[in-house]
Order: C-alpha cells, then structure tokens, then sequence
C-alpha cells in the first residue's frame, strides 16, 4: 500500500477520452491493492494555448517536476495549425521533455497473439514481434540551433540544425545496450552515417560503447535500411537505438506492425529503467490527438491503458500491478472485444469507454 502523486495532461483531440480510461484503470489498481493514486490535472499543448497562451506554463512544469510520474494525453489539431503563430501545441511537449530532463523514450512494439490478422502484413511476418525502441529525445533536429525562418532577396528559408554532443549519444547508446542485455542481447543502432556527420559520429560512439557490453551483439544499420526491414523482417529485430527523428518516424512505421497505433504505449525517462527501481518519468500513447474521431467515443484507449502499465512498472516499482494490466488487456481482447480501429469480422465492436470498462473489471 503506497500513495503517488501523479500529474495528467489529457491534452486536445482524443487525449481527454483515452486519458480517462487509463485513470479508470488505475483507480482500479489502486482499489485492488490499496495504493492512493493523487491525480492532479494540468493543462499542455493546445488546451493550455487557449488558457494561458502558453503550452506549458512554469507553473505546470513544476508541478510535473514535483510528481512521481506524469500521464500525458496527445497535443495538437488544426485550431492551432497556423505555422506563422508564436507558440504551438507541441512546443509544450517538447519544452516538458526537456525541463523534466527525459532523454530516452521506450518504445515497445508486441504483436499479441489475437492480433496477427488485424494487420496490412502478412500473418507469419509479424506473428512473436517483440521489439522495443529506444529514441533520444532531447537532442538532434528538434532541438538545435539554429532553428529559424527568414527573407532574402531571393525568397523565403527556413533553417533546422542536427546537434549532437558526444554525451548526449553516449548515454542513450547506454541505455540501449542495458534493455539490450536484459532481452536477447542484441541491439541495433540506427543512423545515417554514410550521409550525416552527427550520424558518423554517432556510430563511432555506439562502437566505443560496445566495449563495455561485450555480451551484447551491436550492430549498425542506416535507417532507410532499418525501415524496410522493420516491414520485411521485424522478428529479427530485438532493441533498436536511434536518434530524435529517426525514432520518431521509425516508431510510428512499427505501428503498422500491431495493427493500429492506438496500441502501442511508451515511456519517457531520464536514466535506464531498472526493475523495481522508481524513476520519475513521462507516459504518453505514441498516437496523435486524432481530432477528426474526438468525441465520437471510438477511440482505442488500449495504448494509454498500456502506458500507465510501463508507468507502474518504471516509475513507481509496481511491477506486479503492471502485469495485472496487461493480462487484462490480453484477456479483454481474446474475448473477443475490439475498438474500430482494430476490429475484424466475428469481433465485438465498443467504444473508448467500454474498452475501458472491460479492463477494470478484469482487474
């Protein structure tokens, strides 16, 4: 028994409704096993543009900092799509990430069972996926500098930087190489290096780091590469370890993998998840605000149901809790329930809430 405080940021879109089942759920653990769950709610992203003008306020930020874990909701929509405005839903994110000092997003991608003929590949190419990716979050292209817009005589530019520092890629090389040989002790980095200098760099650190996991097969694969492997032959593939971008785009392919991005859950950290071990950390679904289905009660809340399972387990060392999410989610969809998104023919359809409701109760 144990109480926690825990900061939600439902966000725009669909955020609201799926965060609302993923509270449902823990209230659910908490009323099994009589942990106290003090959920304090505050705004990010576009929800907080409207209130505050700010996407995150130093205020909510604080707070966040202050909490054992923070559940996230997905931020953005067109309302606030405008790319001549000063501030956008996603500013909030990223400047959460970066003040809350989360480097490493864990991205897990398992194919359940009950699953395998839900998606757009073949039954044998992702039947047993098992895979976990993990992206830097706080460096590369989303960050650097200089990052601007500009005029000339010959028209409008704009500039990104990729920065890297040798730190900053040693450390989430780390981390890859730790779930790596907790797994199956093999990882895969993921650059650029025939193209890019901070990818060449990059490389040469992954390799350096190598040394001192000589239990750990590495190898390097470029990421176009990467990404059509990920379709072709995702079973060969244990622990990937890329870069900002690269995670980003590479994990939302993997979706395709579990059927629907409303499944897949992740988790971001500031230092190598360790079993029952608490880190502060943030939890988001890797699925966007979806404005166009918000409110229509069809949205699959089994990626943020999912991510309050990895926050039990990596923030608030309640590994026991975690798995009793997961088997209740596993056991909810082999009777047959399924969200939209998801459903296939002699399915049961339900919506946001249902789903929801069917996993409390298996809890």
């Amino acid at each position: 028994m144990a109480k926690f405080r825990i900061v939600v940021t439902a966000g725009d879109g669909i955020g609201p409704e799926v965060i609302a089942e993923g509270v449902k759920v823990l209230k659910a653990i908490g009323k099994k096993y009589g942990h106290t769950f003090d959920f304090r709610y505050e705004l990010l992203g576009g929800s907080a543009i409207d209130a505050t003008g700010e996407a995150l306020t130093k205020e909510t930020l604080a707070e966040c900092n202050k909490a054992d874990a923070v559940l996230l909701g997905a931020v953005g929509g067109p309302k606030w799509d405008n790319p001549s405005a000063k501030v956008h839903p996603e500013d909030g994110l990223l400047a959460l990430r970066k003040g809350m000092g989360l480097y490493a997003n864990l991205r897990p991608v398992k194919v359940l069972p009950m699953l395998v003929d839900g998606t757009n590949l073949k039954p044998d190419v992702v039947r047993g996926v098992d895979l976990i990716v993990v992206r830097e979050l706080t460096g590369g292209l989303y960050f650097g500098r200089p990052k601007r817009r500009y005029t000339t005589t010959r028209g409008r530019r704009a500039v990104d930087s990729m920065v890297y520092s040798e730190q900053e890629i040693a450390r989430i090389i780390k981390v890859g190489f730790e779930l790596a040989r907790s797994r199956n002790k093999k990882l895969t980095s993921v650059d650029k290096a025939n193209v890019l200098e901070t990818s060449k760099l990059w490389r040469q650190i992954a390799s350096e780091v190598a040394k001192d996991y000589p239990d750990v097969k590495l190898e390097n694969q470029l990421v176009d590469s990467c990404a059509m492997r990920l379709i072709q032959d995702p079973k060969s593939i244990d622990v990937i370890v890329t870069e900002n971008m690269f995670g980003d785009i590479l994990t939302d392919e993997a979706s395709v993998l579990a059927g629907s991005m409303g499944m897949l859950p992740s988790a971001s950290l500031g230092a190598t998840p360790k079993e029952n071990e608490r880190i502060s950390g943030l939890y988001e679904p890797i699925h966007g605000s979806a404005p166009t289905i918000a409110g229509q009660n069809i949205a699959n809340p089994i990626a943020t149901i999912m991510t309050a399972a990895m926050m039990l387990r990596y923030s608030l060392a309640l590994s026991k809790e975690a798995k009793i999410i997961e088997d209740a989610v596993f056991n909810v969809l082999t009777e047959g329930y399924r969200t939209v998104d998801i459903m296939s023919a002699g399915m049961t359809k339900v919506g946001t809430k249902e789903m929801g409701d069917l996993v409390a109760a298996k809890i």
